[in-house]
Protein backbone atom coordinates (compact mmCIF):
# COMPACT_ATOMS: atom_id res chain seq x y z
CA UNK A 1 0.00 0.00 0.00
CA UNK A 2 1.11 3.59 -0.63
CA UNK A 3 0.35 6.95 0.87
CA UNK A 4 -1.91 7.86 3.77
CA UNK A 5 -5.05 6.54 2.06
CA UNK A 6 -3.80 2.96 1.90
CA UNK A 7 -4.03 2.96 -1.89
CA UNK A 8 -2.20 0.28 -3.85
CA UNK A 9 0.18 1.04 -6.70
CA UNK A 10 -2.48 -0.11 -9.17
CA UNK A 11 -4.96 2.37 -7.69
CA UNK A 12 -2.45 5.22 -7.94
CA UNK A 13 -1.92 4.25 -11.59
CA UNK A 14 -5.67 4.22 -12.21
CA UNK A 15 -5.97 7.78 -10.93
CA UNK A 16 -2.97 8.84 -13.01
CA UNK A 17 -4.67 7.36 -16.07
CA UNK A 18 -7.89 9.20 -15.22
CA UNK A 19 -5.97 12.48 -15.08
CA UNK A 20 -4.97 11.99 -18.73
CA UNK A 21 -8.52 13.07 -19.69
CA UNK A 22 -8.86 16.02 -17.30
CA UNK A 23 -10.07 19.04 -19.23
CA UNK A 24 -10.53 17.09 -22.46
CA UNK A 25 -14.17 18.06 -22.98
CA UNK A 26 -16.72 16.05 -24.95
CA UNK A 27 -14.44 13.64 -26.77
CA UNK A 28 -14.22 9.89 -27.16
CA UNK A 29 -12.01 8.36 -24.48
CA UNK A 30 -10.38 5.17 -25.81
CA UNK A 31 -8.56 3.30 -23.03
CA UNK A 32 -6.66 0.33 -24.46
CA UNK A 33 -3.92 -1.99 -23.33
CA UNK A 34 -5.20 -3.14 -19.96
CA UNK A 35 -7.66 -2.95 -17.10
CA UNK A 36 -6.05 0.06 -15.42
CA UNK A 37 -6.65 2.48 -18.35
CA UNK A 38 -10.29 1.36 -18.55
CA UNK A 39 -10.72 2.00 -14.83
CA UNK A 40 -9.06 5.39 -15.31
CA UNK A 41 -11.40 6.48 -18.10
CA UNK A 42 -14.50 5.37 -16.20
CA UNK A 43 -13.26 7.00 -13.01
CA UNK A 44 -12.73 10.27 -14.88
CA UNK A 45 -16.30 10.16 -16.22
CA UNK A 46 -17.72 9.45 -12.76
CA UNK A 47 -15.81 12.33 -11.15
CA UNK A 48 -14.28 15.34 -12.93
CA UNK A 49 -15.06 14.61 -16.61
CA UNK A 50 -18.76 13.65 -16.96
CA UNK A 51 -18.80 14.85 -20.56
CA UNK A 52 -16.46 12.08 -21.77
CA UNK A 53 -17.84 9.60 -24.30
CA UNK A 54 -17.22 5.95 -23.48
CA UNK A 55 -17.84 2.90 -25.64
CA UNK A 56 -18.59 -0.71 -24.78
CA UNK A 57 -15.54 -1.70 -26.82
CA UNK A 58 -17.64 -2.58 -29.84
CA UNK A 59 -20.19 -0.21 -31.39
CA UNK A 60 -22.22 1.38 -28.61
CA UNK A 61 -21.78 4.58 -26.60
CA UNK A 62 -22.49 3.89 -22.94
CA UNK A 63 -24.65 6.28 -20.94
CA UNK A 64 -23.85 4.56 -17.65
CA UNK A 65 -20.48 3.44 -16.27
CA UNK A 66 -20.43 -0.31 -15.57
CA UNK A 67 -17.83 -2.34 -13.74
CA UNK A 68 -15.09 -4.09 -15.68
CA UNK A 69 -16.58 -7.01 -17.58
CA UNK A 70 -20.18 -5.89 -17.08
CA UNK A 71 -22.59 -4.87 -19.80
CA UNK A 72 -23.81 -1.29 -20.05
CA UNK A 73 -27.41 -1.05 -18.88
CA UNK A 74 -28.06 2.26 -20.65
CA UNK A 75 -26.87 2.98 -24.20
CA UNK A 76 -26.94 6.53 -25.53
CA UNK A 77 -25.88 5.98 -29.11
CA UNK A 78 -24.58 3.78 -31.89
CA UNK A 79 -20.97 4.21 -32.98
CA UNK A 80 -20.45 2.40 -36.28
CA UNK A 81 -16.92 2.00 -37.60
CA UNK A 82 -17.29 4.84 -40.09
CA UNK A 83 -18.39 7.24 -37.37
CA UNK A 84 -15.57 6.08 -35.11
CA UNK A 85 -13.08 6.89 -37.88
CA UNK A 86 -14.62 10.34 -38.27
CA UNK A 87 -14.02 11.02 -34.57
CA UNK A 88 -10.45 9.70 -34.76
CA UNK A 89 -9.36 11.49 -37.91
CA UNK A 90 -11.16 14.66 -36.82
CA UNK A 91 -9.26 14.87 -33.54
CA UNK A 92 -12.24 14.13 -31.27
CA UNK A 93 -10.66 11.09 -29.67
CA UNK A 94 -8.00 10.77 -26.99
CA UNK A 95 -6.60 7.25 -26.86
CA UNK A 96 -4.57 5.79 -23.99
CA UNK A 97 -2.61 3.06 -25.77
CA UNK A 98 -0.14 0.37 -24.84
CA UNK A 99 3.45 0.12 -26.04
CA UNK A 100 5.83 -2.78 -26.51
CA UNK A 101 8.60 -0.21 -27.04
CA UNK A 102 8.65 3.55 -26.54
CA UNK A 103 11.58 5.92 -27.01
CA UNK A 104 12.31 9.36 -25.56
CA UNK A 105 10.72 11.12 -28.55
CA UNK A 106 7.46 9.22 -28.18
CA UNK A 107 7.93 6.80 -31.07
CA UNK A 108 5.99 3.65 -30.20
CA UNK A 109 6.22 0.06 -31.41
CA UNK A 110 3.61 -2.70 -31.21
CA UNK A 111 4.49 -4.41 -34.51
CA UNK A 112 7.56 -6.60 -33.99
CA UNK A 113 10.81 -6.96 -32.07
CA UNK A 114 14.03 -7.09 -34.05
CA UNK A 115 14.66 -6.42 -37.73
CA UNK A 116 11.26 -6.08 -39.39
CA UNK A 117 12.45 -8.17 -42.36
CA UNK A 118 13.17 -11.12 -40.02
CA UNK A 119 11.73 -10.23 -36.62
CA UNK A 120 12.59 -12.12 -33.46
CA UNK A 121 9.00 -11.74 -32.30
CA UNK A 122 5.85 -10.80 -34.18
CA UNK A 123 3.43 -8.55 -32.29
CA UNK A 124 -0.03 -7.24 -33.22
CA UNK A 125 0.96 -4.93 -36.11
CA UNK A 126 0.53 -1.25 -36.88
CA UNK A 127 -3.20 -1.15 -36.02
CA UNK A 128 -3.67 2.23 -37.70
CA UNK A 129 -1.34 4.01 -35.29
CA UNK A 130 0.54 6.14 -37.86
CA UNK A 131 -2.75 7.84 -38.75
CA UNK A 132 -4.14 7.92 -35.22
CA UNK A 133 -1.08 9.51 -33.66
CA UNK A 134 -1.04 12.26 -36.28
CA UNK A 135 -4.72 13.15 -35.98
CA UNK A 136 -5.84 13.03 -32.36
CA UNK A 137 -4.34 13.21 -28.86
CA UNK A 138 -2.54 10.05 -27.71
CA UNK A 139 -1.13 8.94 -24.37
CA UNK A 140 0.53 5.66 -23.39
CA UNK A 141 0.11 3.15 -20.57
CA UNK A 142 3.07 0.91 -19.62
CA UNK A 143 2.30 -1.53 -16.78
CA UNK A 144 5.93 -2.75 -16.57
CA UNK A 145 8.41 0.12 -16.75
CA UNK A 146 11.66 -1.53 -17.89
CA UNK A 147 14.62 -0.99 -20.24
CA UNK A 148 13.01 -3.45 -22.65
CA UNK A 149 10.03 -1.11 -23.08
CA UNK A 150 11.55 2.36 -22.52
CA UNK A 151 14.24 2.02 -25.17
CA UNK A 152 16.84 4.21 -26.88
CA UNK A 153 15.39 3.40 -30.30
CA UNK A 154 12.27 1.45 -31.24
CA UNK A 155 12.66 -1.40 -33.73
CA UNK A 156 9.65 -0.28 -35.78
CA UNK A 157 7.78 3.03 -35.63
CA UNK A 158 4.03 2.50 -35.26
CA UNK A 159 2.98 5.49 -33.19
CA UNK A 160 4.73 8.62 -34.49
CA UNK A 161 7.03 10.52 -32.10
CA UNK A 162 7.93 14.20 -32.10
CA UNK A 163 11.17 13.80 -34.05
CA UNK A 164 9.52 11.80 -36.82
CA UNK A 165 6.58 14.17 -37.04
CA UNK A 166 8.90 17.20 -37.24
CA UNK A 167 10.94 15.56 -39.99
CA UNK A 168 7.77 14.93 -42.01
CA UNK A 169 6.79 18.60 -41.86
CA UNK A 170 3.68 20.66 -41.12
CA UNK A 171 1.24 18.11 -42.53
CA UNK A 172 2.36 15.70 -39.80
CA UNK A 173 2.77 18.17 -36.94
CA UNK A 174 -0.48 20.11 -37.42
CA UNK A 175 -2.61 17.85 -35.21
CA UNK A 176 0.13 15.74 -33.61
CA UNK A 177 -0.19 15.72 -29.82
CA UNK A 178 1.39 13.27 -27.39
CA UNK A 179 0.00 14.06 -23.96
CA UNK A 180 1.33 11.74 -21.29
CA UNK A 181 2.95 8.41 -20.46
CA UNK A 182 1.74 6.59 -17.35
CA UNK A 183 3.79 3.65 -16.08
CA UNK A 184 3.77 1.57 -12.92
CA UNK A 185 6.62 3.76 -11.61
CA UNK A 186 5.90 7.31 -12.73
CA UNK A 187 4.03 9.76 -14.90
CA UNK A 188 6.02 11.21 -17.81
CA UNK A 189 5.26 13.91 -20.35
CA UNK A 190 6.91 15.71 -23.27
CA UNK A 191 6.82 19.27 -21.92
CA UNK A 192 10.47 20.01 -22.67
CA UNK A 193 12.02 22.36 -25.27
CA UNK A 194 12.97 19.42 -27.52
CA UNK A 195 9.71 17.53 -26.83
CA UNK A 196 11.42 14.52 -25.26
CA UNK A 197 10.27 12.60 -22.22
CA UNK A 198 10.61 14.10 -18.77
CA UNK A 199 9.45 12.96 -15.34
CA UNK A 200 6.19 14.65 -14.35
CA UNK A 201 5.76 12.77 -11.06
CA UNK A 202 7.08 9.70 -9.24
CA UNK A 203 4.60 7.28 -7.75
CA UNK A 204 4.74 7.00 -3.94
CA UNK A 205 7.57 4.72 -2.86
CA UNK A 206 9.53 4.98 -6.14
CA UNK A 207 13.02 6.46 -5.91
CA UNK A 208 14.83 8.33 -8.70
CA UNK A 209 17.44 5.57 -8.80
CA UNK A 210 14.82 2.87 -9.36
CA UNK A 211 13.28 4.88 -12.20
CA UNK A 212 16.62 5.54 -13.91
CA UNK A 213 17.63 1.88 -13.68
CA UNK A 214 14.34 0.85 -15.28
CA UNK A 215 14.74 3.20 -18.25
CA UNK A 216 16.77 2.32 -21.35
CA UNK A 217 17.99 5.88 -21.95
CA UNK A 218 19.20 8.71 -19.67
CA UNK A 219 16.22 10.25 -17.88
CA UNK A 220 16.66 13.31 -15.70
CA UNK A 221 14.77 13.27 -12.41
CA UNK A 222 14.62 16.76 -10.86
CA UNK A 223 15.25 16.99 -7.14
CA UNK A 224 11.89 18.71 -6.66
CA UNK A 225 9.83 16.28 -8.77
CA UNK A 226 6.41 15.83 -7.12
CA UNK A 227 4.73 12.58 -6.14
CA UNK A 228 1.81 11.28 -8.16
CA UNK A 229 -1.35 12.09 -6.28
CA UNK A 230 -3.03 9.25 -4.42
CA UNK A 231 -6.74 8.51 -4.77
CA UNK A 232 -9.20 10.32 -2.55
CA UNK A 233 -11.43 8.20 -0.31
CA UNK A 234 -14.28 8.77 -2.76
CA UNK A 235 -12.14 7.64 -5.70
CA UNK A 236 -11.00 4.55 -3.80
CA UNK A 237 -14.61 3.61 -3.13
CA UNK A 238 -15.46 3.95 -6.81
CA UNK A 239 -12.43 1.90 -7.89
CA UNK A 240 -12.93 -0.88 -5.35
CA UNK A 241 -16.72 -1.12 -5.07
CA UNK A 242 -18.08 0.15 -8.39
CA UNK A 243 -15.53 -0.16 -11.20
CA UNK A 244 -13.33 -3.13 -10.27
CA UNK A 245 -14.84 -5.16 -7.44
CA UNK A 246 -12.99 -8.28 -8.69
CA UNK A 247 -9.58 -6.60 -8.26
CA UNK A 248 -8.37 -7.07 -11.83
CA UNK A 249 -6.18 -3.98 -11.42
CA UNK A 250 -3.98 -5.79 -8.91
CA UNK A 251 -3.17 -8.52 -11.43
CA UNK A 252 -1.98 -5.90 -13.90
CA UNK A 253 0.06 -3.91 -11.37
CA UNK A 254 0.79 -6.12 -8.36
CA UNK A 255 1.55 -4.39 -5.08
CA UNK A 256 5.27 -4.49 -4.32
Amino acid sequence: MTGGTGASRAEVCAVACAEVWRGSGEILASPLGGAVPVIGARLAKLTFAPELLLTDGEAMLMADVPALGAQARVVEGWLPYRRHLELATGGRRHALLGASQLDRHGNQNISCIGDWKRPERQLIGMRGLPVNTLNHPVSYWIPRHSPRVLVERVDVVCGVGHDRAAAAGPAATRFHRLVRVVTDLAVLDFETPDRTLRVRSLHPGVTPGVLRAATGFPLAVPADVPRTRVPTPAELRLIRDVLDPDGLREREVPSS
